[in-house]
Formats: C-alpha cells, sequence, structure tokens
C-alpha cells in the first residue's frame, strides 16, 4: 500500500510553477472535453494561450474549467493537483501582453497551437486567445516518497519493492 498525504498550498504553488504543463477540463453542457495545454503560472493566477477554435467555443458557453496538472517519477513516487476557476479570456492589449511574457517565460514555445501560427496561412487563420483563470479551489495529493523523498517510510517503501519486483 502507498503512503498518500494532502499536499500543502506551498507545495501546489511550487508543483505549478515548475511543471508548467497539464490537462484542462471543461464542458459543453453534459460532455466533458479535456486538452493537454501548456500554462503559466504567477501566484495566484494560471494562464493559458490558444488559438480560437472547439475550446474557445467551450470557454464561452461555460467559462468553468479545471486544470489537472502531475508529476510522476513512479508508481509509487506521484504528485497531482487541480485547480478550479472560471477561465476569463482577456480582452485588453496589456492584460494579453502581459500574460504573454509569463507564458513565454514558462514555455518559449507556447503551445502546439503557437506552431501553427508560423505556418503558412493555408493551414487555417489563426485567432488568438489568452485566459486567466484564477483558482477558486486548489488541491493535491502526492506519496509521502514525493513529498519525502528522504524519509524513514520512503526507505522502507523503496526495500518493500525492491522485494516484489
Amino acid at each position: 500500500m502507498i503512503a498518500i498525504e494532502e499536499m500543502s498550498s506551498g507545495e501546489i504553488k511550487d508543483l505549478l510553477k515548475r511543471i508548467g504543463y497539464g490537462h484542462l477540463g471543461m464542458a459543453r453542457g453534459v460532455h466533458p472535453y479535456i486538452v493537454p495545454i501548456h500554462y503559466a503560472f504567477d501566484d495566484p493566477n494560471v494562464y493559458i494561450y490558444t488559438t480560437e477554435g472547439k475550446k474557445t467555443e467551450i470557454l464561452k458557453a461555460n467559462p468553468e474549467v479545471c486544470l489537472q496538472v502531475e508529476e510522476v517519477r513512479s508508481d509509487t513516487d506521484w504528485a497531482s493537483i487541480l485547480v478550479t476557476g472560471e477561465a476569463v479570456k482577456l480582452r485588453k492589449k496589456a492584460d494579453r501582453e502581459r500574460a504573454l511574457e509569463f507564458i513565454l517565460a514558462a514555455n518559449p514555445t507556447l503551445t502546439p497551437a503557437i506552431s501553427i501560427r508560423w505556418m503558412d496561412s493555408w493551414v487555417r487563420d489563426n485567432v488568438e486567445a489568452v485566459y486567466r483563470i484564477t483558482p477558486r479551489m486548489m488541491t493535491g495529493r502526492a506519496t509521502i516518497e514525493h513529498n519525502h523523498p528522504h524519509s524513514e517510510y520512503s526507505e522502507l517503501e523503496k526495500k518493500r519493492k525492491a522485494t516484489i519486483y
């Protein structure tokens, strides 16, 4: 059995800062829609970049989102967090540019969407969209090994695992 504990607010924020990649969940009516996405975290906000399309259509109709971020080192060494909030499309140029600074600093290639931006016009006419998610709730859980890699429990778990496999 793997020991799992709740993550502190500081641990959650640290993971959000370090990872920069997760899965954005949203819903169109009763139909869930989840996509991989790069993001930037500037406490307390999460910023995402995309191009107009299915995501933006769904967010326009229902801006409630859930961002899931994980770090998995092994089956006994992982952390996972959920951030829920409202995705607000940034309409002011200054707000978009500020958010893009955070996004580019976190991921210079942005998302797969930015790659299309540089392709020839035959691909599609891309309209960029930048969103801010102000978390309403952030929760996280991690294995003891992940949060305390040199703890007594972690060392015992490593020995147990070595004898099982």
